[in-house]
């Protein structure tokens, strides 16, 4: 896999994980411990997309 694609997935998964946690938040019924969870692995997509657009 390329590190253009590579980079692309990430930011997808970034996207689908900011959106699904905007979903939780909006819903009356949220799980502050799951949206805590997906927030965890957004900020380690951002790192790791940093990560690898710096170089």
């Amino acid at each position: 896999m390329s590190l253009t694609s590579h980079l692309h997935e990430l930011k997808k998964k970034h996207q689908n994980i900011s959106n699904h946690v905007e979903a939780l938040q909006r819903s009356p019924a949220t799980d502050d411990l799951e949206i805590a969870k997906l927030k965890k692995q957004k900020l380690m997509l951002k790192e790791e997309i940093n990560r690898l657009t710096a170089h």
